[in-house]
């Protein structure tokens, strides 16, 4: 019989994939992905956060980006003003400025503080603008994506208990009815 641990990992990978499925990521776009794990756990945001959920959680979505070739942003929480843990290589290739600070569970959450521990080099970062991504446990990440986000429904609308709502992006559409658009472009 699998443990509650083991399937909340598995609905996390089966999401991640799922999304990421659908929104046909380039190698070394990014992928954001904000998570609450006391949601994930039948609590209220920001009321039992869990190193432990969190490392099951993120394990199964770093393991979906890892097979997909992106990069994984891992939103913080308002106590850190939503800064990104990313890898550092993703930083310079995007020419993103990196500010100081090492996530806490309960400063940062621990969604951020497992990725920061997994990572080979963990920066953080103010500002992203992703390709792609999911929302768990109502967390707002749309601060991070691309400026044309389109929602995506996928089978796994959840994780634990939390909500999940995914997003892909794409081009702005510019010149009005006349205009003739490349329906490829990303």
């Amino acid at each position: 019989m699998k443990t509650e641990m083991t399937m909340i990992g598995e609905e996390a990978y089966r999401a991640a994939k799922e999304i990421l499925d659908v929104a046909q990521l380039a190698p070394h776009q990014i992928f954001v992905v904000g998570c609450s794990t006391s949601e994930v756990s039948g609590a209220g945001i920001g009321t039992f956060s869990s190193p432990e959920m969190a490392e099951v959680v993120f394990g199964g979505i770093y393991q979906a980006t890892q097979e997909a070739g992106v990069y994984l942003a891992a939103q913080c929480c308002e106590h850190l003003n939503r800064v990104l843990i990313v890898e550092k290589e993703l930083a310079a290739m995007y020419g993103l400025e990196t500010v100081n600070v090492v996530p806490q569970p309960k400063a940062g959450g621990s969604f951020a503080t497992a990725a920061y521990k997994a990572f080979e080099q963990p920066v953080a970062v103010e500002h992203i603008k992703a390709h792609a991504g999911m929302d768990i446990g109502d967390t707002l990440i749309g601060m991070h994506l691309r400026d044309v986000a389109v929602p995506v429904r996928i089978r796994t609308d959840r994780i634990g208990d939390a909500h999940v709502v995914c997003a892909r992006t794409r081009a702005k559409f510019i010149g009005g009815n006349r205009a003739v658009y490349d329906e490829t472009l990303e």
